[in-house]
């Protein structure tokens, strides 16, 4: 199968893609967001990696410069490491995560990955004899590591970095604020965030929730696009963290520390199944 056949993109305005890919057919497929500058093209989470995304991109004309002028460099931005939003990492020649999860990525640490992929949720293999039970997440190193605080600027706009754990220990959002646009990775979607995995931590997510809510406060936040499910507003932001942080009790503590450990025994079990064939 193709690239071009592989992912599906829906242009939003103002230099924004919204890409998906078409045949993972599951709840943790992660949005892929291509935003164009006058410099830079900034790719935001890159996929599971079955299939070349920079291959799809140009393929699909999306890279296109304009007349006259040359090509962009191309950055392909992580914001967390976890298989869904990583794997596609491996085909690109600039990378950028946060600091706190650049050794899981270039050791191709699929327990930190989170990798965890089923025969069903791909509807069409990728390749002839291609199996789910033998994807992993590959070795990848950063070309760039990034910090709270950190601009990543595209010529004509600008990129703020805003370490944001809780769901993973590196999860960042990126802050267009210029825009008031929010790409918002994992940290929040409009979903049940997820808090239960082995590097996540509640407190740190109530942490991260408060600053949400102050984006919104002060304005700085109109549109969010998320890691998972559908673009939403500032309104649904601000209810969002302030749900989680509500229900973040003593209660809500020891369950997802139960919740914890049961995932990491069951992607340990997993990796050393896919490590010993």
């Amino acid at each position: 199968m193709s690239a071009l056949e592989w992912f599906a993109h829906k242009p939003l305005g103002g230099g924004i893609f919204w890409i998906q890919e078409r045949f993972y057919e599951s709840g943790n497929r992660a949005n892929i967001w291509l935003v164009r500058g006058s410099q830079r093209d900034v790719v935001i989470d890159a996929g599971l990696g079955l299939r070349s995304l920079p291959d799809y991109l140009r393929d699909a004309g999306l890279l296109a410069p304009e007349e006259g002028t040359a090509p962009r460099p191309l950055l392909a931005v992580a914001t967390h490491v976890h298989f869904d939003h990583s794997g596609g990492l491996q085909h690109f020649q600039e990378v950028a995560v946060h600091s706190a999860e650049a050794a899981a990525l270039l050791r191709g640490d699929n327990y930190e990955a989170v990798t965890w992929l089923w025969e069903r949720e791909v509807a069409r293999p990728p390749r002839p004899g291609w199996r789910a039970r033998h994807y992993r997440l590959p070795p990848v190193r950063p070309t760039r590591l990034l910090q709270e605080g950190d601009v990543i600027s595209l010529g004509d706009r600008q990129l703020t970095v805003m370490h944001m754990p809780g769901h993973s220990r590196g999860s960042i959002c990126l802050h267009d604020k210029d825009r008031k646009i929010l790409f918002s990775g994992d940290v929040v979607y409009d979903g049940s965030m997820i808090d239960w995995l082995p590097y996540s931590r509640v407190t740190d997510y109530v942490a991260s929730c408060r600053r949400l809510m102050e984006l919104v406060d002060r304005g700085l936040v109109e549109k969010v696009l998320p890691g998972h499910f559908n673009i939403f507003g500032a309104e649904r932001l601000y209810r969002l963290a302030s749900n989680y942080i509500s229900q973040a009790g003593v209660c809500h503590k020891v369950s997802t520390c139960a919740m914890r450990s049961l995932a990491s025994i069951a992607l340990r079990i997993t990796n050393s199944r896919v490590t010993s064939e």
